[in-house]
């Protein structure tokens, strides 16, 4: 298998981790210990109206729990809120918003979700603002960068880099985390496709090519009783609720195995290991 040098865990602390967050954070552990890869813990907690205590403590007990290791990163809650917190690299996103300001491929963007959804029955972006000349400090606009002339997803057609209240948007951060921090091998479930494939056009425009060098893998999800993928919301799927019923570490991880339709039993992330192409999507066109 190729080798790498750094992959990474990065949950968002915005609910309790869930049976599908832990089947992600084991494949991720099985394919950064079988190219020789180091796992870094990054929560993703820029978003702080989101952001609770309980949410944070969660991260660390589920991962101990469940026996997940990691190599680089926050070991408990201090660690992450006084050196590891994305609030702390606010002034790295900051550039990279200028240098895209500079180049002159943003443009501001007033539209509320409901007027895109006007614009378009699914919701997708049409690029109603492009033109409008919106002064990029207005109050209360968002900054969506020119994706004209790129073949991307509909989904990230002018995707929003700059949030409404200031603050930097997920695709940027994410990117710029992943260039800080030397990540060569990026590990996500098939709803981020769209996501990378935004973000290899945000590495290009920004003029960090490096980032192409990089192994981006999907792998398939958990899903839900009526077909849909899990989420935090979903409470009786969350390793916080399962821990307070008593189910034990093995119990929890062959639940993971049951829902993902394993034809054997796993009591651990590395009982994945043999089983790990299973999970693997092909790389799309």
């Amino acid at each position: 298998m190729q080798q790498f040098v750094r992959s990474r865990l990065a949950p968002t602390p915005s609910g309790y981790l869930h049976l599908g967050n832990v089947l992600s954070f084991a494949i991720t552990t099985v394919l950064a210990r079988q190219s020789g890869a180091r796992v870094m813990l990054r929560i993703d907690d820029l978003d702080q109206r989101r952001v609770r205590e309980a949410y944070v403590a969660d991260i660390f007990e589920t991962l101990a729990y469940l026996d997940i290791p990691w190599d680089e990163g926050p070991l408990d809650y201090r660690a992450y809120e006084t050196v590891y917190s994305q609030i702390h690299r606010v002034g790295l996103y900051r550039d990279a918003l200028q240098q895209l300001r500079a180049q002159g491929v943003v443009f501001a963007c007033d539209c509320s979700r409901a007027a895109v959804r006007h614009e378009h029955p699914a919701g997708v972006y049409t690029g109603r603002c492009r033109h409008r000349a919106l002064p990029l400090d207005g109050p209360g606009y968002c900054w969506r960068i020119d994706t004209d002339k790129a073949d991307l997803p509909a989904s990230m057609r002018y995707f929003i880099v700059r949030k409404k209240d200031g603050m930097p948007a997920y695709q940027l951060t994410s990117l710029v985390d992943d260039l800080h921090f030397g990540v060569d091998l990026v590990v996500r479930g098939e709803d981020l496709w769209d996501s990378t494939m935004a973000q290899l056009f945000l590495a290009d425009t920004l003029g960090h090519q490096r980032f192409r060098q990089a192994s981006f893998v999907h792998h398939t999800l958990l899903e839900a009783d009526a077909g849909e993928k899990l989420s935090k919301s979903a409470g009786a799927t969350s390793v916080h609720y399962l821990r307070n019923k008593g189910y034990s570490k093995t119990a929890i991880y062959r639940m993971v195995g049951e829902a993902a339709g394993l034809p054997q039993p796993i009591s651990s992330w590395a009982d994945l290991s043999p089983l790990i192409s299973v999970f693997i999507l092909p790389i799309r066109p």
